[in-house]
């Protein structure tokens, strides 16, 4: 069983490099709507080079190296996957695929039973 650890900013200039990446968003999405006035390019510039900042400040923080690392992380687990073959893969699906069918055959006629003994033979409302 995983354990969970709740983790905490504790340096000053994780903090501040935080709050700088959030500062930069608030202004890249200020700059977006005041800048539109100067046509779309402009506009959209400034919105990307706001975000484009507020990425580099998040990902010098120790968070970003931690989101960077768990990244890595994933895509090393997700490299150690054996993936099926085509006609193991087919042959799965094909079985899914009937087994969806013959469970909502078998609802429907459930449904449809439950209707006729119901609505008709004991509160006898034909249709």
């Amino acid at each position: 069983m995983a354990t969970s650890e709740v983790q905490t900013v504790s340096a000053a200039g994780d903090k501040a490099r935080l709050a700088l990446a959030g500062a930069l968003v608030i202004v890249a999405l200020a700059a977006f709507y005041l800048l539109a006035q100067q046509g779309a390019w402009v506009q959209w510039g400034g919105l990307l080079l706001g975000l484009a900042a507020a990425m580099v400040a998040f990902f010098t923080s120790e968070s970003g190296r931690q989101l960077i690392a768990f990244g890595r992380d994933a895509v090393r687990e997700v490299k150690k996957v054996v993936w099926p073959e085509r006609k193991e893969a087919m042959q799965i699906t094909a079985y899914v695929f009937v087994f969806v069918v013959v469970m909502a055959l078998f609802l429907w006629l459930t449904d449809k039973t439950l209707e006729w003994v119901f609505y008709d033979l004991i509160l006898g409302w034909k249709k």
